[in-house]
């Protein structure tokens, strides 16, 4: 009620040029994605020719032209701010109210994200509420005292995909596989053309949210990131990432960090944990083993830097010959990007139009079942379930 209330203000105020708002509300985000006034206003003055000062605005009559500059940033939609309830800073609503430090400097765009996801998690879950549809954890909780490798080898059995042709499809595997265990995983996708891009490869929701970036040049990464917030789910120490494969032999990396990358690890590895602890010593010598480390990469989705890192944590490389090899990978790896973005450039000067499209993120069983549940139980309507999901009214059938 008080919504439509607030819409119908909205609606009679439209056609002005200033609108009263809740103050209070605005700055209740600016808590929550832990922004100064300085940052809304070069953010919001980024492409105009005459800047907006503070007092323009910070104050309850706002310009409407104004206020959607803000909304831009936080996506709240104007009813937001016209409410005219105070909020409060709950626990609930985010985890930037549950956690004060991260391990990674979080950029606007990966704000977003998580802002995003936090809301979705709420939703979803009050769904599966009224629609009495039960998603309580099945998986057992684990410490850091536990051995990583032993919970990750009785994972690996009823989680890792027995069948899988490329890294899509085992990655999609591990999603639906872990929908039945009442895990949420997520993807989303940065295009090129999004403004405000997240700095970050996933993070863990408590009590049952996994969120990933979509790496389209780089699935092994992806796979990798999953299996290390499957970590955190496992211990349920919610954490936000920025996870690279090279630096997973970092020694300022906490215990609970080193915890999850060494489940992810042997999750991941299997079998070839047992190659890849018993090779010889990589060196000069035999030139870093290259033949046997990319073989290796070929039949399990670890990289090599991945693999090379294992290495030198368990001494297989000295520290110094690690950092030849990484170097040269790196290197290989920005070649192959900037000859593909040339690739791009060329085509585009030839009039040839790109293959495909952008990538489209995976969508969790349990999302579905979630969403039907709600849809069959007249929670949420059909257009309601098609937004939700993305989907175009017509294609419904497909996902009922």
């Amino acid at each position: 009620m008080i919504q439509k209330i607030v819409y119908l203000i909205y609606l009679c105020h439209s056609k002005m040029k200033t609108i009263a708002i809740n103050i209070s509300r605005l700055e209740h985000l600016l808590k929550l994605y832990r922004l100064s006034k300085e940052d809304i206003l070069l953010q919001i003055n980024r492409e105009l020719k005459k800047p907006l000062t503070e007092k323009e605005v910070f104050k309850s009559d706002i310009k409407i032209s104004v206020l959607n500059k803000i909304d831009s940033i936080f996506n709240k939609g104007i009813n937001y701010y016209l409410d005219p309830l105070k909020p409060k800073v709950s626990l609930e609503e985010s985890i930037f109210f549950r956690k004060d430090l991260f391990n990674a400097e979080l950029t606007l765009g990966a704000k977003q994200r998580v802002t995003q996801f936090e809301e979705e998690k709420i939703a979803l879950s009050a769904l599966a509420k009224l629609s009495n549809l039960k998603i309580d954890r099945l998986l057992s909780y684990y410490s850091i005292q536990d051995n990583p490798k032993e919970i990750a080898n009785n994972l690996r059995g009823i989680l890792f995909p027995k069948n899988n042709q490329n890294n899509k499809e085992l990655l999609k595997g591990l999603i639906n596989n872990l929908a039945e265990y009442n895990v949420f995983v997520y993807e989303f996708v940065d295009t090129h053309n999004k403004r405000e891009k997240a700095n970050i490869n996933g993070f863990f929701l408590s009590p049952n949210v996994i969120v990933l970036k979509r790496i389209q040049t780089s699935l092994k990464r992806e796979i990798f990131t999953l299996a290390h917030e499957l970590g955190h789910y496992l211990l349920n120490i919610e954490e936000i990432d920025e996870i690279y494969e090279d630096n997973l032999s970092n020694t300022s990396l906490s215990k609970i960090e080193k915890w999850c990358n060494d489940f992810a690890y042997f999750f991941i590895a299997g079998n070839y944990d047992d190659i890849i602890s018993n090779i010889e010593k990589a060196s000069p010598k035999n030139d870093y083993l290259h033949n046997l480390i990319e073989n290796i990469s070929k039949e399990i989705p670890l990289s090599r830097i991945a693999i090379y890192t294992r290495l030198v944590i368990i001494n297989k490389i000295s520290r110094d010959d690690y950092n030849i090899v990484k170097s040269n990978l790196q290197k290989e790896y920005k070649d192959a990007e900037i000859e593909n973005e040339l690739k791009k450039v060329l085509n585009k000067e030839r009039g040839i139009k790109p293959e495909g499209r952008n990538p489209v993120p995976i969508i969790s069983p349990l999302v579905k079942k979630t969403l039907q549940s709600a849809l069959y139980e007249g929670i949420i309507n059909e257009s309601e379930f098609c937004k939700r999901l993305n989907i175009k009214p017509e294609k419904i059938e497909n996902f009922l």
